[in-house]
């Protein structure tokens, strides 16, 4: 090989292209749902790359889908406003006042400006909520803290989706992004905070995805946290079943999000770091991919 540093930087990149070309052919044409979200979201050059890594996946032949949240930034909007807010077993105490603030926050901040994103490279982005043409149906829910029962207010869960507006748009070329709002099914006209992870998952399942990919604050899932050497590349559905009652809170709605992702049909989910420039690129078009996968079996 020659010692040329110009060749020698045309070889590596060469190598990078041809890596990636088993998986361009394994995912033509496939759906992959992308939660974004961590810290990705609080910097603006990393939701740049983040809108170039959609339409790369677009132009790439793949059909990207993505959900979002807004915790920091809901959080951030709830303390200018002086509106107090807690959060009980990890999940916010939403009343009301806060819904509505949630729904402004998502809606016409972090949905508007990721769709604003994606489109300076095309009119690819389409921002939607759960509520979009009955895209989601959501139930109330509480959590379990110390034992007790707890009312989270208008938190609840995605338990139906209709993906028929989300495959209209992707047979048009477009590439959705989806705010975790969903309506109550028992409560016609009232709205939900869902949680953006597994509305993901959901969301995954329903579109029959090749892959869920869920961006996180980490390098991936790790069996023996804070050891840094413990970090886990691959596992199964069982295998994670197994590492739940161990892990801590925060990481617990990721992986059961990939966990029912793939016990739904899901080929692979993935929690990987979105403080990486282009990690999504790195997770699906690499031999090695980024972060933690979860399958089936």
């Amino acid at each position: 090989m020659s010692d040329n540093p110009r060749e020698l930087g045309a070889a590596v990149k060469a190598a990078v292209l041809i890596e990636s070309l088993p998986w361009l052919q394994r995912f033509a044409g496939k759906v992959v749902v992308v939660k974004f979200g961590g810290n990705a979201m609080a910097s603006d050059d990393l939701k740049r790359a983040f809108a170039e890594d959609m339409v790369y996946l677009r132009h790439a032949g793949l059909k990207p889908v993505v959900v979002h949240g807004g915790g920091p930034q809901i959080s951030a909007e709830l303390d200018a406003r002086g509106i107090s807010s807690e959060f009980r077993g990890g999940l916010r105490v939403t009343t009301p006042e806060v819904m509505t603030v949630v729904k402004e926050v998502l809606e016409t901040r972090v949905n508007a400006e990721l769709v604003e994103l994606i489109n300076e490279h095309g009119a690819y982005g389409v921002g939607l909520s759960g509520e979009s043409q009955d895209l989601f149906g959501g139930r109330r829910r509480g959590t379990v803290v110390d034992g007790e029962e707890v009312d989270l207010g208008l938190v609840g869960d995605v338990v139906e989706v209709d993906p028929a507006v989300i495959l209209e748009l992707l047979d048009d070329g477009f590439i959705p992004v989806v705010s975790s709002v969903a309506p109550d099914l028992d409560e016609p006209g009232q709205s939900l905070n869902v949680n953006a992870d597994s509305a993901a998952a959901s969301l995954a399942v329903a579109l029959e995805a090749a892959k869920l990919v869920i961006l996180t604050d980490v390098a991936g899932l790790y069996s023996d946290w804070p050891n840094r050497d413990s970090l886990v590349s691959h596992l199964t559905a069982g295998e994670l079943t197994e590492l739940l009652p161990s892990l801590t809170s925060g990481m617990i709605p990721k992986m059961l999000a990939c966990l029912e992702a793939v016990e739904a049909g899901v080929e692979k989910a993935a929690i990987i770091d979105g403080r990486i420039p282009h990690s999504i690129l790195l997770e699906i078009f690499t031999s090695d991919g980024i972060g933690t996968e979860v399958v089936a079996q």
